[in-house]
């Protein structure tokens, strides 16, 4: 057993509490042997305080328990696996935002209501999660994710400094590309193995075996350095945040964003970002390739990085805009009031982008994969542009990151030449053919759209892949040593 291993402490509690009673020590009589007060092991007993392992093999030999009857991974009766139940519901997202009183799971709540409360959470929890959601739910969350970007101007300061430290641990200085050893160590600061197989699933981006503190990823000629460094920030990433294993929709999507930003905030770290682009600033020479050549990072995590940072540090609004290239948006963000069309929960994902954009208009360039600085006029004011095509994607997106007009000054290929107008969401824009155009053909033209991928997502039950579970389990088994 290895003091990395993530004890529940809530069952450790109850457990520790369940062979006390048995042995007939008061809190007093357990202390005065294992040299903590009362009150330490109160805390301890309500899961409220986490021991290190050799104080918890004292309390078995104070107990004269095997320490394994300590740490098994279940409640000691019925009573303390709902009591356990109803703590961890009431302490979920799902449940903070109902805002309703919590309920004490104490002796005067008998064993049929606590199963009743435990039923009705569960039923909640049931009702708001990922499989149940539908289309509009999902737009509602994501809408919600990106108040929550919008709202502290695209930087997560929790988040950076639980970045900062994981750097601090692995012993990370900040200079230059986050290596295969600097991961390697990072691993292990949290009492894991990094262990490539060639067997991944090809739905799963990790496997973590708790048991064996191993995580699994493809081998790296199946995934490449820089995707394999940040599947396994992302997977970490949950551990160092704390987040919610059975989370609802909204938690979900929040976790998710929350994954990318710790990566990309390990890969790119906030100090030595902000010291290139403060230099970058000076010189009136800010580039995302920059940032992209200095830390090894893709282009898209480069630009996210800039934007995180821009406001904060810099008191540049900004916008990042990934789209395919009929102008979908695939993700992005925005705080400098650029007309992005939005749906009503205020995501921009699956919307379109006007056709005078420089997302599209890269896109007919006779350069598509240099980078394309434009100038765009809108009913909102004047927007400078930069957006790149990532190499050795098919199909490819384009990345985009813009400013206000006024903060054009501070950013490299200022001096383009190139300007277009748009009026959307004026359906004269871009959205309706030339009326000359439309007369000369009218009733003249039918198109057969390709439907098949439409028509399957309309039939999917929800947004997300199923991941085949037997398969996972066989890949762990197989690589876990078990006979």
């Amino acid at each position: 057993m290895s003091e990395h291993h993530q004890l529940d402490p809530l069952i450790l509690g109850r457990r520790v509490r369940h062979f006390r009673n048995q042995a007939n020590l008061t809190l007093d009589q357990l202390g005065e042997q294992v040299g903590k007060p009362a009150p330490y092991l109160s805390l301890l007993e309500n899961g409220r305080k986490q021991p290190k392992l050799n104080l918890v093999m004292e309390i078995a030999a104070a107990l004269d328990t095997p320490i394994g009857d300590l740490l098994e991974p279940t409640a000691p009766s019925r009573r303390d696996q709902l009591e356990i139940s109803l703590l961890k519901a009431q302490s979920s997202s799902l449940f903070d935002s109902l805002d309703i009183p919590t309920i004490k799971p104490s002796a005067k709540v008998d064993n049929q209501t606590l199963a009743h409360l435990v039923g009705l959470h569960d039923a909640l929890r049931e009702r708001a999660s990922i499989d149940s959601a539908g289309s509009e739910d999902v737009r509602r969350a994501n809408g919600m994710v990106h108040g929550v970007l919008k709202a502290n101007d695209g930087y997560l300061v929790d988040i950076e400094v639980a970045a900062r430290e994981a750097l601090v641990n692995c012993g990370y200085e900040g200079e230059g590309p986050f290596t295969s050893r600097n991961l390697l160590d990072l691993t292990a600061s949290f009492g894991f193995e990094l262990a490539p197989i060639e067997d991944m699933p090809s739905f799963a981006r990790s496997i973590i075996d708790q048991d064996n503190r191993r995580i699994y990823i493809a081998q790296r000629n199946e995934l490449r350095t820089r995707q394999a460094r940040k599947a396994v920030l992302q997977t970490l990433a949950a551990f160092v945040l704390e987040h919610e294993t059975e989370p609802d929709l909204d938690t979900f999507l929040r976790q998710r964003m929350e994954t990318a930003y710790f990566a990309a905030a390990v890969l790119a770290p906030e100090d030595s970002v902000v010291a290139r682009l403060m230099v970058a600033k000076e010189n009136h020479d800010i580039d995302v390739e920059d940032v992209k050549e200095l830390f090894y990072v893709s282009y898209e995590m480069a630009a996210w990085r800039t934007v995180n940072l821009l406001t904060r540090h810099f008191d540049i609004k900004s916008h990042l805009i990934v789209s395919n290239q009929v102008g979908t948006v695939i993700k992005g963000y925005a705080n400098d009031g650029v007309p992005i069309p939005r749906d009503e929960y205020g995501g921009i994902e699956t919307q379109r982008l006007c056709r005078r954009w420089g997302a599209r208009v890269t896109f007919d360039s006779t350069e598509a994969f240099d980078t394309h600085h434009q100038y765009t006029d809108t009913p909102e004011g004047t927007y400078f542009c930069t957006t790149h095509q990532e190499a050795g994607r098919d199909p490819a997106n384009a990345i985009t990151v813009g400013v206000a007009f006024a903060d054009a000054r501070w950013f490299r290929g200022r001096d383009t030449d190139k300007r277009t107008t748009s009026t959307c969401p004026n359906p004269t824009c871009c959205r309706q053919p030339e009326p000359e155009l439309a007369d000369r053909w009218a009733n003249k033209v039918v198109v057969s759209a390709r439907s098949q991928d439409r028509i399957l997502g309309m039939l999917a039950p929800d947004p997300y892949p199923e991941l085949d579970m037997p398969e996972v389990l066989a890949v762990v088994d197989a690589h876990s040593g078990a006979s």
